[in-house]
Parts: structure tokens; sequence; C-alpha cells
């Protein structure tokens, strides 16, 4: 099949969907642009900043898309490219940007605050705590499978032949492994993350103390992001996995207290220059190559090799793609950071829904440039048997741009498409551990009448959350503990429409079916993986893994039996003579 017939209609059906049933959401949930939104009356000039529609978009995207839509649907396509795709896009109109629009709703009209706290409001003080706790685990395992990424990434080699590059080429500085000379490729992102993450303040200066135009911002952006790759490609940082995981954990720790304007935002900004281009870059080629007679490869379906690599198709694809239909950790970052940033409500339908169908597109254009630029046989050699799907995704993408723009070379397409990831691997550990350190606070806060000062200082709950991750961290490499993420992350979303529920039941009266029956849906998913997954672990002796699973699966059992508790109460008609 042409890859623009699947493209058309998918992307035909994703625009439908926002336009029509985004709109339909945001009657339901009673968007008011004149409703003052948290940033305009806290505006603390650290975590509360009023933010510019166009500037807060971008941090927001590149916040939640990190390596999720990327590398997620690149390890589901395993099942066929036809389940894969029928997933993003049902899955992502009316499930992830329902839970996404509908959970930044919520905090804007609760101050801010997080989905644990709005749990507090809705189910108590258990059920605030059983939430916190059910997160704070989910985002040790967001940040040890990003930190494992990360690491593996920026140290990813390719042999130069399979770039298309003969060994006297100067494009790529190169390194020998077993007689084979290999790319740099990693070393080029790891260049560029070091120069974007060094300006960034320069950038948070100029953006939000010195006020410079919107246009002039995008310009800056631009050139920085060019100047990083062209020092990229000249000085390649070489470095062993083990040492960038290190250095990686040391900045976030730091990362983590700093004001938000000063590396979050700004960098966030940056990025999203590369992954704009990128989304754009990688439509391009495939409309150009569908043009030229570019078609899909991969098996339509090929559940038999999925299953042996991952399990049964459900729930286990449901699970794997976590970011490219739906995603929990976007609760964390719509309630942890964009609904203090967030000017006006206006922009939330904008920023909650449509963010989700930009990265649902993304999810997309990963599986078309798979299914159709990639030999089916290097997808299994680099994905499955080397662990390293960012650079199957950036190998993909090298091949789809050099067949739809020819000028292109392979290799400085594949460098371009692990450029795509690498920023937003970092700037998703960053977010997350600063939303762990968010979460700690709150747990010392509701388990201490009086918290010592020790456990109210950023260091204190950062450095938790940083050695939590690098523990996690060491259980196994990214391609193991992604199911046991991508279970965890999307039940954390199923909890988040729970609690979603809850809050607009008792708001409004009626029972918000369009946030309840994907909650539920989601429920039954994520449990019956855990379930699955439970077994495999205690087959292969997996004891972090599995102690991991079984915390999930206790503290999740924990939140939805007082949810329902909260909504039998709600929906419950009071007896005459009772007391109310």
């Amino acid at each position: 099949m042409n890859v623009l017939v699947v493209m058309a209609a998918a992307l035909g059906a994703l625009g439908l969907g926002s336009r029509v049933y985004g709109g339909r959401i945001a009657r339901r949930l009673g968007v008011d642009p004149g409703q003052p939104t948290p940033a305009q009356t806290i505006n603390d000039g650290r975590d509360y900043v009023p933010t510019r529609a166009p500037v807060l978009f971008a941090h927001h995207f590149a916040t939640i898309a990190g390596a999720g839509p990327i590398v997620g649907p690149t390890m589901a396509v395993i099942y066929g490219f036809v389940p894969a795709v029928l997933w993003v896009v049902l899955g992502g109109i009316f499930i992830g940007a329902v839970h996404d629009f509908s959970v930044l709703f919520a905090s804007l009209r609760e101050g801010g605050h997080s989905m644990a706290q709005i749990a507090q409001r809705c189910m108590g003080r258990a059920g605030f705590a059983l939430f916190i706790a059910f997160t704070i685990v989910m985002l040790v395992l967001v940040t040890a499978v990003f930190l494992k990424l990360t690491a593996t990434a920026l140290t990813s080699l390719w042999p130069l032949a399979k770039l298309g590059l003969d060994s006297q080429s100067d494009l790529l500085k190169t390194q020998i492994v077993d007689g084979v000379p290999m790319g740099r490729i990693g070393g080029i992102a790891s260049t560029s993350v070091i120069v974007i993450t060094c300006l960034a303040p320069v950038m948070g200066y100029l953006i939000y103390r010195r006020g410079i135009a919107i246009g002039w911002a995008y310009t800056l952006g631009v050139l920085l992001c060019a100047a990083s790759i062209l020092a990229g490609l000249r000085h390649p940082v070489s470095v062993s996995p083990q040492t960038w995981a290190i250095v990686l954990s040391v900045y976030v720790f730091f990362a983590a207290g700093a004001p938000v304007w000063i590396i979050l935002q700004p960098r966030d900004f940056v990025n999203s220059m590369v992954l704009y281009a990128g989304i754009l870059v990688l439509g391009i080629s495939l409309l150009l190559g569908g043009l030229g007679g570019l078609r899909i490869e991969f098996p339509a379906f090929n559940l038999a090799e999925g299953i042996g690599k991952l399990g049964l198709i459900w729930p286990m694809m449901f699970v794997t793609i976590a970011c490219g239909a739906i995603s929990g950790f976007h609760a964390l970052v719509s309630s942890g950071t964009s609904a203090k940033q967030c000017a006006s409500e206006r922009d939330a339908k904008h920023i909650g829904y449509d963010g989700m169908i930009l990265e649902c597109i993304l999810a997309l254009f990963v599986l078309l440039a798979i299914g159709s630029a990639m030999a089916v046989q290097d997808y299994r050699t680099v994905v499955w048997q080397d662990k390293n799907p960012v650079l199957g995704f950036s190998l993909a993408a090298g091949h789809l741009l050099h067949r739809g723009l020819p000028f292109i070379p392979m290799a400085l397409g594949t460098v371009f498409g692990i450029l795509m990831l690498e920023g937003f691997l970092v700037t998703t550990l960053d977010s997350a551990v600063r939303l762990n350190r968010y979460l700690f606070e709150e747990l010392w806060a509701l388990a201490l009448r009086q918290p010592p000062a020790l456990m109210r200082r950023y260091w204190f709950n950062a450095g938790l959350a940083v050695v939590l991750m690098w523990i996690m961290a060491q259980s196994g490499a990214a391609t193991a503990i992604w199911p046991i993420f991508g279970s965890s992350n999307q039940l954390l979303a199923a909890l988040a429409l729970l609690v979603v529920s809850t809050w607009l039941l008792n708001r409004q009266g009626a029972m918000p079916w369009f946030t309840l029956i994907p909650a539920l849906f989601m429920m039954v998913t994520t449990l019956f993986s855990l379930v699955l997954l439970f077994r495999q672990y205690l087959a292969s002796a997996s004891w972090l893994l599995l102690g991991a699973d079984v915390v999930l699966f206790v503290l999740a059992l924990g939140v939805i039996a007082i949810a329902v508790r909260t909504h039998l109460r709600r929906t419950s008609p009071v007896v005459e003579g009772s007391p109310a």
C-alpha cells in the first residue's frame, strides 16, 4: 500500500477529531476565557509564570513528546503496521487528547495543583496518599528508562557502509570496531545537547526578562539549533554510556531546582525547533516519497513475532505505545508545569487537546518511516538484538529523508533523526525529576505534621529522585524496563481520568462518560498487563522489576477502591430520615 493512502486517512481523522470532538470536549468542560488562571493570580516568577501561547505550547509539546511517541511505536510495530496505526489514531482522538485536555483544565480550575492534590480534594487524604505514591513509583520508572535510552543513544555507532559512506568520507567522525569503520552518530547529538543546554539561560533571559518579540525568539532558536549541529559534526563527544549516565544524573539534580525560565522553558523552546522541523521534514519526505511510489513494506500483521517479543497484543501493544496514543506522564506535565504557566483558558484546548494530536502525528510518521523505509532485518537487529530503538528510528528517518529528498545524504538524515530525540530525552529527564521533587515535597507534608527542614529542601527531594532513578536504571536495558514503564504510565493515565471524572461529577452533577469510559478501558488494560509482567519477572527472577510491578498494582487498586466509593456516595440517593 502506498504511504500516501495511510497518511491522508490518518491525518484527516486526527484533524477532524481535533475540530469536532476537541471542540465538544471544550464545551462539555466549560472553558471560559474570562476565568483568571493560576499563572495570573499567583505569578511568583519561579513556577507560576504567565507565558505566551506559542512559547508554552512549545514547552508543553517538547516535554510530553520526549522519546515516547518515537520509541513506543518503534517497538510496538513488531505486532504489525495496521494495529499500531489504528491505536495511535483512535486512541489519540478519543482517549489521549481527552485525558490531556481535561487534566489541564481541572488543574487550571484548582489553582495549578497537581493531580495528586486534586485527588485529595475529590477523594480525601487516603486517595491523595495512594495517588502520590503511585505517581512517584511511576516517575522513577520514567526517569530510569529515559536515562538508559539517553546514555545508549548518545553513544550510538553504525557502519559507514550502511550509511551510504565509504571509509574515506569526512562527513562523520569515525571509530573502528572489530575492523569495521563506524560513524559516531550519537556523538553529534551529544555535542548539540551540551551546546543548547549551556546557552539556554541566555535564551531564557532574552525571552522572559527582556521580552523579545516571538519572531526574534524563533529565529534565535533556529540559529542556535543549527550552530549546535555544526559543532557536533566538527567535535562529536565520545564517552561511555556509563559516563553519560553519571553526567545526566548530576545535571538533572541541579536543574530540578532552577527556576523554569532559566533552563527548562528556553531549552524546550529551542529543542522544539528541531522537533517541529523533524515532523515537517518527515511529512514532506513521506509526501514526495509516496508520489514517487514509496510503499509500506513492513508486515500489516505480525502477531506471532510481536507476541514472542512483548506478549499478547492486548494489552501489551496498548501499553508499549506509551505516549503515542495516551500517556499518564502528560497528566503530570499538564498539572505540574503547564497549568502553572497558562495565561488564559482560551489556550487550554490548543495546548492540551491539540498538543496530543500533534504527538499522534509524530507517532504516525514514525510508523510510516519504519514501515516504508527500513529493511525489516535491520529493524530486528537494531531494535531487538542491539536494544537500541532510538538508533532504529534514526536509521529509518535517514532512509526516508534520502528517499523523499535525494539531496539529503542518508548519513545526514540519520543524524537528524537522532537529534530529534536527544534534546527531548534530556528534557523529559529534567521535567520528570522536577515533578518527582514536587511530589516528594507534597508527600512529606501529608505524612508528617511538621516535616524537618531537611525534607523541605529542593536538593534533598531532587537527590532522592535521582538516586531512585539510578538504582532502577541498573535493572536492565531500556527494552527490558519499557514494558513496565508503559504499563505504569498508561495506568497513571487511567487513574488521572478517574480522578478527573470524580472532580467533574462533584462540580457538574452529571456523569462525565467522555472521561469515565476511557478511564475504565485503560484501567482493565493496564492491570492485566501488570499481571502478565508479574509472571514474566517471576520466571526470569527480575526482582527489582517484580517489586515495582506489585507496588504499582496494589496502589492502583487502592485508588480505584476509593474512587468507586466516592462515586457511589455522590450518586446514591439520600434516604428520608437518614443523615445527609
